[in-house]
């Protein structure tokens, strides 16, 4: 056989290969766009939701105490703005079916707030009509509740102000940690670096112990709507659950929409950004391109801003110092 009949022979054989491994890519890159388009829209729903959380939020006062977080929240103006962005970015602004058939893939929205958090999911009742009724609405507040071996019983905030109840001496107790320690024999209260570790872990624990009942109920509701995905508490890394514990804010789920051959799934958490950060400043150095913080009062060509330094560090941007103050 001569070499160009080997060589069509080969052709041949590699042909239908090489056509499915050209569609197995281009069905990857559909794949890899759609997520990328999913999870904006997901994160500028959550952004937009966690900034309406606060506005026109009126600052509550205490005689002994104030804190920034302890703000009333706008859970309400919140939802609206989260569901609202959503729809626009997934193209479905004027289109209800379509937005009720997203609405089944969201088992939960969650709002984080200074003493205790709430729920945003679908729960079902008996309406006045005798007919089954179901719709989204918002559960009741949900403290960051802890109890001890011995009968003591605190409730945490997102700072150190607690409330505290003494077995002991059958006693309660309000203020910061460094009081209510002097008022009360808890030992908890004693130690600020275990306390802080508890209350974050304490804080993460009730909001993930909600989730997966909110999640159950989803499941046994969607699977008689005959959706056979099963939805799971997602995996949220520490660093997320410390943003989480750190501010009021918004944390939203996504899950089992179909993508291809496999499913989406993705969380959004969006602070409200009651404790304002430092602005960190992109900036063009001669060649270079440097990031620091506004406050450094630096005169160069501003190109980006950002969230914080590792972001800038990211995008390719080297660290630059602020001058010394003078003294």
């Amino acid at each position: 056989m001569k070499w160009i009949e080997w060589a069509i022979v080969g052709a041949l054989i590699f042909l239908p290969f090489a056509t499915i491994n050209r569609i197995e890519v281009d069905m990857q890159r559909k794949a890899l766009l759609t997520e990328l388009r999913y999870n904006a829209a997901l994160d500028a729903a959550v952004d937009d939701a966690a900034r309406m959380l606060i506005v026109n939020a009126n600052q509550q006062r205490e005689t002994q105490y104030e804190s920034v977080k302890r703000v009333a929240l706008n859970k309400d103006e919140a939802i609206a703005a989260f569901y609202r962005t959503l729809y626009t970015n997934f193209g479905i602004a004027d289109d209800p079916v379509a937005q009720g058939v997203l609405n089944r893939y969201i088992p939960a929205i969650v709002v984080i707030g200074y003493d205790g958090f709430y729920v945003y999911a679908e729960e079902e009742w008996m309406g006045a009509s005798g007919n089954t009724e179901r719709k989204p609405v918002w559960g009741a507040k949900k403290p960051y509740a802890y109890a001890d071996s011995a009968g003591n019983s605190l409730s945490f905030t997102l700072d150190d102000f607690v409330l505290a109840y003494d077995a002991g001496s059958r006693s309660w107790h309000e203020g910061l940690r460094a009081d209510v320690r002097q008022q009360t024999n808890i030992a908890l209260l004693k130690d600020a670096e275990r306390f802080e570790q508890v209350r974050r872990s304490s804080i993460v624990r009730a909001i993930e112990d909600e989730l997966a009942y909110r999640i159950n109920k989803h499941n046994e509701s969607v699977s008689r709507l005959g959706l056979s995905y099963t939805f799971t508490l997602p995996t949220i890394s520490q660093e997320e659950w410390h943003n989480t514990v750190d501010d009021v804010g918004v944390l939203a789920f996504i899950q089992g929409i179909p993508m291809g051959g496999k499913f989406y799934n993705n969380y959004a958490l969006g602070g409200s950004r009651v404790l304002k950060k430092p602005e960190v400043v992109g900036a063009r150095k001669g060649n270079m391109k440097v990031y620091y913080r506004a406050a450094c009062g630096f005169s160069y060509p501003v190109e980006e801003t950002f969230s914080s330094e590792q972001v800038a560090a990211l995008k390719g941007y080297m660290p630059l110092g602020c001058p010394p103050a003078p003294s």
